[in-house]
């Protein structure tokens, strides 16, 4: 096996057979025929019709008008980039023979693709909206696929729904309205009849569906899948991605804003971290069972709109992803990744989870309607690392030139190659699950709870996420026009929570119906599954699904705004830019205008942003330096003042210092205490840290940092005090 290893490099190297640099080349034809003009088609006279012989004409629009490859249903919109994973130790060959998972010294290239799933190709980033998170790991064995989401459930139980589902959350077919959005009737009308949905929608209408950041987002691979060990022993195994910068949100007046200052603004994000150093990195963990312990839970292993609580099975870390790359060629790449979840390595198996099994079949018919072609594993960001020889020798755009008269086997014009491997030689065998059943259109009752986790989500989480989750059903529900599907879903939040229940419907201006809620959907059926889990284990909160219960707090790779105007202090903002810089936070001069700013001692600073084109929505804290000029000049701006407002809206770390506290007194801050007095120490006040003395600078950024670390001020949230 030693003429396969691969480390985090083999995929690049690999890849660079197509690549293309075309500094100091001649413009070809697509024969390689060089060309020495392109501007003008062949004609019949200066000003007379073109000629069908202009065989350079007739091949540039040609493949003008054939370059786009229909996108994805779901999933259109999507970010890439390359890196690899490393496994911490060997601690996982007890459950897997995975090597890409059990060998320390092995880094497996990979590529993840990020995305959104309701809009096409061309809406926003930062709508509301399931995030995917697909993985393909390129190793020894051939290539493994992880194609999960940010959200550890889904919305429903069997992929024979799936069609209606996605037909219900699309535009209306009638006036192709709304775009990436679920905000509408027809969504609502579904969700409302097939309670299976509930706990999805808890997520969905938390924080999680507005990320910060892709590089601080969670990624979950929804289903349970089977570990294999060298022994054939199998267990079951959940599969988590954790962000090390912690997980972050948006806010949504924020998310809104930003649609439309920058619709590419996770896109843009990701690639400007990998661009500048600040390489996201995940932590894979895992949750494993073992398969006599299979119904030792209130819940189904099989479900995939369940989650395992970590109090029940705690995590284990076992490696780490680091996304160091960025694509060459957007669509080459990021478009052309085909994923599917049954592509797999000896020593992960699938379960019978039945939507699983439905995505199996489906992701394979997708990318040949996508790609026109069987071939597209072919296509160079979809290739293994390790050869291929699979007698699949013709089709269509096929790129791989097979040699010999041989494809078929068995064979003995080829002395039987390629042979056939055995499982010690690294071949992949099924794991041998006893199956036996009648043949039923039907699902287990252990399917059948739809509430007992959406109850246990809204338990777990803080005031302020209830509060936003609350005003997501507001918005979301107020966007339904149909009044007997809000009282369906107020009635179906009623059996997770009555408080969550009636804390909608004072928003939407019904009444809580509990008679109005929807009976549990689907022909289900008792059995062995059904009678042992009844008494199986449970828990009634899981702070570990809380966004905000033991979040990361770190200020790497935050952004601050730094606003300046002619006639700063110089002092202050290097000093403060140094203590950001030493933490990982990215510092951005923000102005009226693209110019050298100068200070008041005569030293000058080139501006990043200009007002017109940023906006407090773009960053995570800021920054008032002192500089009586300066302050002064930015009193009578107005997008001064609304940058400020709007930070503190969005409950942002805000700094400044000796003068620059003059702005936060011009602006409409409010509710905090800020340095007045010119001898005042240091005041923090609600994530508003300020100080008027300069010998306190120091200690000042340190108490700056610390603000900028916890990401959110959730406790001067209170949008009236501030008109932003």
């Amino acid at each position: 096996m030693s003429s396969r290893k691969v480390d985090e490099n083999s995929k690049n190297r690999q890849l660079d057979e197509f690549r293309e640099d075309s500094k100091d080349q001649f413009m070809t034809t697509d024969q390689g025929v060089r060309v020495n003009h392109v501007d003008d088609s062949l004609k019949a006279g200066f000003r007379g019709p073109t000629l069908m012989e202009d065989f350079l004409f007739r091949e540039r629009m040609t493949h003008f008008d054939h370059e786009s490859i229909p996108e994805r249903v779901v999933h259109a919109r999507g970010s890439g980039a390359h890196g690899f994973f490393q496994p911490y130790n060997d601690s996982m060959k007890e459950f897997t023979k995975a090597k890409f998972l059990t060998d320390p010294n092995v880094k497996t290239p990979l590529f993840v693709r990020f995305s959104t799933v309701v809009g096409s190709r061309g809406s926003a980033d930062t709508v509301r909206d399931v995030r995917g998170f697909a993985t393909k790991f390129y190793t020894e064995e051939g290539n493994y696929d992880l194609v999960g989401n940010n959200i550890p459930v889904f919305f429903i139980q069997d992929s024979i729904k799936f069609p209606d589902l996605v037909h219900a959350i699309k535009p209306r077919p009638d006036h192709e309205m709304p775009q990436a959005s679920a905000a509408h009737d027809t969504f609502w009308d579904f969700a409302s009849l097939m309670p299976e949905t509930t706990h999805m929608l808890m997520w969905v209408l938390s924080d999680r569906a507005i990320p910060r950041s892709f590089r601080m987002m969670e990624g979950f691979g929804v289903h349970t899948f089977r570990f294999i060990n060298a022994a054939g022993k199998a267990r079951f195994v959940k599969f988590h991605w954790r962000p090390l910068l912690g997980t972050h949100s948006l806010v949504w007046d924020e998310a809104q804003k930003l649609n439309g200052k920058d619709p590419d603004w996770l896109r843009r994000d990701l690639w400007e971290a990998i661009d500048m150093g600040d390489y996201p990195e995940f932590e894979l963990a895992v949750q494993i069972v073992e398969e006599e312990d299979e119904f030792k839970f209130n819940f189904d292993l099989l479900d995939a709109t369940k989650i395992i609580p970590e109090e029940l099975v705690p995590l284990r870390p076992i490696g780490k992803m680091t996304l160091n790359r960025n694509p060459d060629n957007f669509f080459a790449e990021t478009e052309q990744v085909a994923f599917h979840p049954g592509n797999l390595v000896p020593g992960i198996d699938v379960t019978n989870d039945p939507l699983l099994q439905g995505r199996l079949f489906s992701y394979v018919d997708t990318q040949i309607n996508r790609f026109n072609s069987a071939n597209f594993a072919e296509v160079p960001i979809n290739r293994p690392v390790v050869p291929v020889h699979n007698g699949q020798g013709a089709g269509f755009m096929r790129q791989t030139i097979n040699k010999g008269k041989v494809n078929y086997w068995p064979n003995s014009l080829a002395e039987g190659h390629p042979k056939l491997a055995s499982e010690e030689e690294g071949a992949y065998v099924h794991h041998q699950e006893k199956v036996e059943g009648h043949k039923v259109r039907a699902r287990s009752e252990s399917f059948k709870d739809h509430f007992s986790q959406a109850t246990l989500f809204w338990n777990s989480m803080t005031e302020p996420e209830k509060k936003h989750l609350v005003e997501a059903i507001h918005f979301e529900l107020g966007k339904v026009e149909t009044i007997a599907i809000r009282e369906r879903m107020v009635a179906n939040f009623n059996k997770v929570a009555p408080d969550l229940a009636q804390r909608a419907a004072e928003g939407l201006g019904i009444e809580v119906k509990p008679e109005m809620a929807t009976e549990t959907t689907g022909n289900f059926a008792k059995d062995k599954a059904s009678e042992k889990i009844s008494e199986g284990k449970s828990v009634s909160e899981s702070p570990a699904v809380s966004m905000e219960i033991g979040k990361v707090e770190s200020a790497k790779s935050r952004r601050v705004a730094i606003l300046l105007e002619d006639g700063y202090n110089h002092d202050e903002v290097m000093a403060i830019k140094q203590a950001l810089q030493s933490e990982g936070a990215q510092a951005k001069i923000v102005s009226k205008v693209f110019k050298n700013l100068k200070s008041s001692t005569g030293e000058e600073i080139a501006v990043d942003k200009s007002h017109i084109t940023t906006g407090s929505i773009m960053f995570d804290a800021v920054y008032v330096p002192g500089g009586q000029a300066s302050v002064e000049a930015m009193k009578k701006q107005g997008d001064v003042l609304h940058f400020l407002n709007e930070a503190f809206k969005h409950c942002k770390a805000i700094g400044a210092s000796r003068e620059g506290i003059d702005l936060l007194l011009a602006s409409d801050v409010a509710g905090v205490q800020v340095a007045e007095e010119a001898s005042a120490d240091i005041v923090s006040d609600k994530g508003v840290v300020s100080a008027r003395a300069a010998a306190s600078l120091d200690a000042f950024g340190a108490s700056f940092l610390e603000a900028i670390k916890k990401h959110r001020h959730w406790n001067r949230e209170e949008k009236s005090m501030v008109p932003a």
